[in-house]
């Protein structure tokens, strides 16, 4: 009988604990109020059945993701409860995007077949936070969505290591620059053809092609016949004035004692005038040519006849050699001051109203680096039958040599200049997906921001749309950041 009895004690012990275990399994698990609050707010991303970002409240579930179907990126909304789709019209949903600026855009949405879209596209750099508000069931559930796609991340540290300095865009002065092709020349003002105005042949020869002159220095020496007769007539007038000095003397000796009539006297002294003005003309005959008028009989120079350079300059032409036989009007030598040169500028018809006296021009040599500013000397009148422009002339500042005359060179003229209130470097736009863009600064790296540009001036490029004053943007290393855009993790994603 107690055997009986422990068995049937025993049984209802084991199927005590069998029913214990199977309520416990059956009995949900206790979550704490953090915990509980979580499940009550869930997310996923890309966890969505559309690929988007999924949010989920109690039963309720938002997807949200960017779509580009239509070929603007837009919102697109899809509505669920229990995992089961719902209508679009089940919630009102709405939206704030705030880009890393600080600038917030209010979305709104619209109904298709189904899901919610954004009535507004959503432009590019997709970097913002999204704080998405759908009423649904008398409920206000309110969902936030952190967009980077296409964000550069790098730090201070790396930043600066990659050597990418950054810049504020402002306002600026765009100016409007029309280039000229024009050509450097001699400056004609300073420039001098040395003939030798006397025949003659070359003795000696002391200066050569591409020498340095100073003003009074002898180039060549030539014997002429001519020289030797202009000096050889002074010498005769100086021994006849010699001569009627003295007769002259005696004349006034003998008046004055009463021994002579006056007559006498007055013709000695018309005589001497006469004599002195011999003299004083065949002086003049040698000084003209350049040649001194200090000779003597006993000289032996008296053919010797010295051309001398008439200013400071160089030597860029010569024709002439030792023994060769020149005429008096024959371009021996070219003398060029090349301190200054003349910056020639051929004006099209079209820009002639562009071009004037007293203008600043800024002047670029197309095969040097070198760039000089100067200002409009003269404009032409008078357009070429041929090629139908004129000619503008800039004197050049030439301390260095460094303009040489037959060097072409691009003339850059300021039309007009407009004040603009947004303008970036010109540097600092790339070209990205066929769009210009500028890399702007945001916490943590930087974005590719499209922009429209307007005016530019190769030193400024004005920025009509994508860009507020303000806005630091990489000055240069933008090309670095380019390539860094290129990298895994900084492409698209709609």
């Amino acid at each position: 009988m107690k055997t009986k009895q422990s068995l049937i004690i025993s049984g209802l012990i084991a199927v005590g604990i069998v029913l214990a275990v199977l309520i416990l399994r059956l009995e949900p698990p206790t979550h704490t109020e953090e915990e509980s609050e979580s499940h009550e707010a869930k997310t996923d991303d890309n966890g969505g059945p559309h690929g988007g970002k999924l949010f989920v409240k109690g039963d309720f579930e938002l997807e949200i993701l960017l779509a580009e179907d239509e070929g603007e990126p837009r919102f697109r909304i899809y509505l669920f409860n229990q995992d089961k789709p719902l209508s679009p019209n089940a919630a009102q949903v709405s939206a704030i995007v705030t880009r890393p600026d600080g600038e917030k855009q209010n979305i709104d949405f619209v109904s298709e077949k189904n899901f919610l879209q954004s009535a507004q596209p959503i432009e590019e750099p997709h970097v913002f936070e999204a704080t998405v508000i759908a009423q649904h069931d008398s409920q206000s559930l309110q969902f936030s969505w952190v967009k980077e796609e296409g964000k550069i991340n790098l730090t201070d540290q790396q930043v600066k290591e990659a050597g990418v300095k950054t810049q504020t865009a402002g306002g600026a002065r765009i100016k409007n620059v029309v280039t000229l092709p024009g050509e450097i020349r001699f400056n004609e003002d300073k420039t001098s053809h040395v003939v030798p105005r006397l025949a003659g042949v070359v003795e000696v020869i002391s200066a050569n092609l591409g020498d340095p002159v100073k003003k009074g220095q002898v180039l060549v020496v030539i014997a002429s016949t001519g020289l030797a007769e202009q000096r050889s007539e002074l010498l005769s007038a100086q021994k006849r004035l010699e001569l009627a000095r003295a007769t002259f003397a005696r004349e006034k000796h003998l008046w004055g004692a009463k021994i002579s009539a006056e007559q006498d006297y007055l013709q000695a002294r018309q005589v001497m005038n006469e004599a002195e003005i011999d003299v004083h003309n065949a002086q003049q005959k040698l000084m003209a040519l350049g040649a001194s008028p200090n000779v003597s009989v006993n000289s032996g120079s008296l053919n010797r006849y010295e051309i001398r350079a008439p200013f400071d300059g160089m030597i860029v032409e010569k024709h002439i050699a030792l023994g060769e036989a020149v005429k008096e009007d024959a371009s021996i030598f070219t003398i060029s001051d090349l301190s200054s040169v003349w910056a020639e500028i051929i004006v099209s018809a079209k820009d002639l109203n562009v071009i004037r006296v007293g203008g600043k021009v800024m002047i670029k040599a197309t095969a040097l680096d070198s760039t000089a500013s100067g200002t409009v000397s003269y404009v032409g009148a008078l357009m070429g039958e041929q090629t139908r422009t004129a000619t503008a002339r800039v004197t050049l500042a030439n301390p260095q040599m460094a303009w040489r005359p037959g060097l072409f060179i691009t003339v850059e003229i300021v039309a007009s200049e407009t004040e603009v209130p947004v303008a970036v470097s010109s540097d600092a736009v790339q070209n990205v997906n066929d769009e210009p863009t500028i890399f702007v600064r945001v916490p943590g790296g930087f974005i590719a921001q499209p922009v429209i540009t307007g005016l530019s001036d190769g030193k400024f490029v004005e920025i009509v749309k994508g860009l507020k004053p303000g806005t630091e943007y990489a000055l240069n290393g933008s090309f670095v950041l380019k390539s860094e855009q290129g990298k895994e993790g900084a492409s698209h994603e709609h």
